[in-house]
């Protein structure tokens, strides 16, 4: 059996050299057509693995194109339309309504129309249905000179997040019952789990100011990671983030410190942005913030090779938290 992580499966197997400027690894690849440059993405949802069954269909279809939105918005593109991959273990007309308007409802937030797809039926060799699994590979448009990748990071550039941390990843715990919290704080993590807010606007917002980005889909350290695998192409670079400063729901306050750091450090699910930036561009990045999206600075680039989590003094945060890893990690 192959000890293989899921990025070390990839950088391997299917990382290879190509004539477009961007490819495997980073969130979009970029391929010029004509006077502009489209930037594609493609992510997989899998019953049981990204949802589990019996999850609210018109949740789904939001979910399942939002994760989509967010790989643009870190390359700070302008959605253009998406085909749409089902493997649809039963055609239940009152499922595919609900998950249809909530796909359609977030495609016509943004403009972003169905051009075409496949759909199947998964299916045991003994007839038994297989699990639903929905595939979207979604298409921007970017000017090539305000594309935001993850090798861009520089030291001293600020490290900065948009939204809070955390939610969804607990909001799973509730749900697998690892934890109980009042009404309110609960449905407040099944929203973010449920239906994540792309950046998009924030993402090309952002296009000529952020040094490197990313969504925040598989947690922050792993993500954050990413970002200093990249960087570290152009020479050595770390980072030093502090744990004070990472944004996380009020209610977060009353947990246990350990289940905070797991679910802020490697939860995933947020789909956030996790952007570096300038120092001078400070003012132009926290005018960007809005009630409904704050921007939090959590941390600096620094020239020192690693990640390190820190107190407010200073002081080093030991932790053993690591992302998400579909081959690596526990199921």
């Amino acid at each position: 059996m192959s000890g293989l992580g899921e990025f070390a499966l990839i950088a391997r197997y299917f990382a290879r050299a190509s004539g477009e400027r961007q490819g495997v690894g980073d969130d979009c690849a970029l391929i010029d057509v004509g006077d502009q440059t489209l930037a594609i993405t493609t992510d997989l949802l899998l019953e049981g693995v990204h949802f589990l069954p019996g999850a609210d269909a018109q949740a789904l279809g939001h979910k399942a194109l939002a994760v989509n939105l967010s790989d643009l918005a870190a390359a700070g593109a302008r959605p253009r339309c998406f085909l749409l991959g089902l493997a649809l273990p039963l055609a239940d007309e009152a499922w595919l309504e609900a998950f249809s308007t909530g796909l359609f409802t977030l495609a016509d937030a943004h403009g972003c129309a169905l051009i075409g797809g496949d759909t199947t039926r998964p299916a045991h060799l003994d007839q038994r249905p297989g699990p639903l699994s929905i595939a979207i590979t979604a298409i921007g448009a970017v000017e090539r000179d305000r594309y935001c990748g993850r090798a861009g990071a520089r030291p001293g550039d600020d490290i900065w997040v948009s939204g809070t941390l955390g939610a969804a990843a607990l909001g799973l715990a509730i749900r697998r019952g690892e934890v109980v919290l009042p009404a309110r704080a609960r449905d407040d993590c099944f929203a973010r789990m449920d239906r994540p807010t792309p950046r998009v606007a924030l993402g090309q917002a952002l296009g000529g100011v952020a040094t490197a980005s990313i969504d925040i889909s598989d947690g922050l350290v792993g993500d954050l990671g990413h970002i200093l695998e990249r960087s570290s192409e152009q020479g050595p670079i770390g980072a030093r983030i502090f744990w004070p400063d990472l944004p996380r729901p009020k209610f977060f306050d009353a947990l246990d410190i350990a289940l905070q750091q797991r679910c802020v450090l490697a939860g995933g699910d947020d789909y956030e942005l996790l952007f570096t930036a300038p120092r001078n561009r400070r003012a132009l990045i926290e005018a960007l913030a809005t009630a409904e999206m704050p921007l939090f600075r959590i941390g600096q680039m620094e020239s020192a090779p690693g990640l390190r989590l820190v107190n407010g003094d200073g002081a080093p945060i030991e932790t053993t938290l690591h992302s998400f890893d579909h081959f690596a990690s526990e199921p």
